[in-house]
């Protein structure tokens, strides 16, 4: 019955459950790690000559309280890293400021970093979710065990072929720049049965959520780019 409310409750809210939310539980059971794209997802995708997509503080709460709920549940840091196509100061920044665990800017293959996670850590694909936006990160979903799209009211046909391909598990309803990865974080956070004791403990900043921050800030981010085909 809860879990019934909590889909109705995205679902008003315009997201769409393309894998029935038990088999998401199931499947949320086994993550470790999340990957998110950057242009698209944190921002529009929107650029100038001179200028880089930036971010949201509300999608900056999303994860890290998305991050403070899987370390309450797995006992230590869910791997987290940004996946960008493009050089991006702000994804960068942003990586850096929030002690993510990698960030992977000008990579031509999405696909590519999944294969260097499994040769850089004991991951497994059932065990990585990932976010993306549009086609070029398909090869990177089909990789992961667990699919976020962003949705854009301009790629129907982009939707249904994800859709038909079982290539996503969940669509979001707010599109780029409307905040898609914070509506994630609350889904996940959520499923998992922790929102409300995740937001007690940031409110009261109490010991344990000091200790996760004293971990999380113990990060130092390792930043990747890929030339000639390697990532390195």
């Amino acid at each position: 019955m809860l879990l019934q409310k909590l889909v109705d409750k995205f679902s008003a809210a315009g997201g769409s459950f393309a894998t029935p939310v038990e088999e998401l539980l199931q499947k949320l059971e086994e993550c470790r790690a999340v990957v998110f794209d950057w242009d698209g997802v944190f921002n529009t995708g929107r650029k100038g000559q001179a200028s880089s997509s930036g971010f949201s503080e509300a999608d900056s709460m999303g994860t890290n309280m998305l991050r403070y709920g899987m370390w309450r549940k797995l006992g230590e840091l869910p791997y987290t890293a940004i996946i960008s196509g493009e050089n991006n100061e702000s994804a960068i920044a942003f990586a850096e400021r929030e002690h993510l665990t990698a960030v992977y800017t000008g990579i031509r293959k999405k696909q590519d970093v999944i294969a260097h996670l499994f040769a850089e850590s004991d991951l497994q694909p059932q065990q990585i979710a990932c976010v993306f936006d549009d086609i070029n990160d398909l090869p990177m979903a089909a990789a992961c065990g667990l699919r976020f799209m962003v949705r854009r009211d301009a790629s129907p046909m982009f939707a249904d072929y994800v859709e038909r391909h079982g290539l996503c598990d969940y669509a979001t309803g707010a599109g780029s720049g409307g905040n898609p990865v914070r509506e994630i974080c609350e889904l996940l956070l959520s499923l998992m049965g922790a929102y409300d004791d995740v937001v007690a403990s940031r409110v009261a900043s109490d010991g344990e959520y000091e200790n996760y921050l004293g971990t999380r800030q113990s990060v130092l981010t390792r930043c990747y780019t890929q030339k000639g085909g390697a990532i390195g």
